[in-house]
Order: structure tokens, then C-alpha cells, then sequence
């Protein structure tokens, strides 16, 4: 079955960076675009960046573009997110998603909180 876990939540200043990782199995991680979402408490989850299956095209909210990237491993099945300039804005909790054969699959979220 189609399985995603994400990693790298925790905590940073603001102005800090790091790095998500979210591990696929359970279907062709490499013929499927990828995206990452996010959850802030009493917020709707929102789209934060999008990857095409090869890597080649990637969008970013308005929010984090220029502050964040999006990338992929297609040989190790790994998506990833390197945030950048991390702002308090920006706590949440982070999810990967693919949507394989017309299904949303979800990971369990990692926690990214920016403080002082």
C-alpha cells in the first residue's frame, strides 16, 4: 500500500533553515508529481510547493517562493523540502501528498515550529 513519512520537523529560530524529507513506497514514486502541504493550528491546510515526477518543473506558493525548494530522488523514493529564511509564519505542520490513481495519499506530518 501506498505509504508516505515524512521527517526533519523541529525547531528553529527565525531566519533558520532545514530540511523535510518525505520517504514513498508502495507505488511508482517516479512516474508521480509530488506535493507538500502544510497545517498551522486553527489554519486550513494549504499547498506549499509542487514537483513534477522528473524533477524538471517545480511551483511554490507565494508565501515561501525564493525561501523555499522543492526536490526529489527519484532512485531513493525521497521528496524533499529545504526551507530557508524560516519565518514564525511559517510554523505548521508539514505534509507530504501523492495523489496515485486518482486516490490522495497523505503522510502522518512532521512538526516544523520557528521561535525564538
Amino acid at each position: 500500500q501506498v505509504q508516505l513519512v515524512e521527517s526533519g520537523g523541529g525547531l528553529v529560530q527565525p531566519g533558520g533553515s532545514l530540511r523535510l524529507s518525505c520517504v514513498a513506497s508502495g507505488f511508482a514514486f517516479k512516474i508521480y508529481g509530488m506535493t507538500w502541504y502544510r497545517q498551522a493550528p486553527g489554519k486550513k491546510r494549504e499547498w506549499v510547493a509542487g514537483i513534477s515526477s522528473d524533477g524538471g518543473n517545480t511551483n511554490y506558493a507565494d508565501s515561501v517562493k525564493g525561501r523555499f525548494t522543492i526536490f526529489r530522488d527519484n532512485a531513493k523514493n525521497t521528496l524533499y523540502l529545504q526551507m530557508s529564511s524560516l519565518k514564525p509564519e511559517d510554523m505548521a505542520v508539514y505534509y507530504c501528498k501523492a495523489r496515485v490513481n486518482n486516490a490522495d495519499y497523505w503522510g502522518q506530518g512532521t512538526q516544523v515550529t520557528v521561535s525564538s
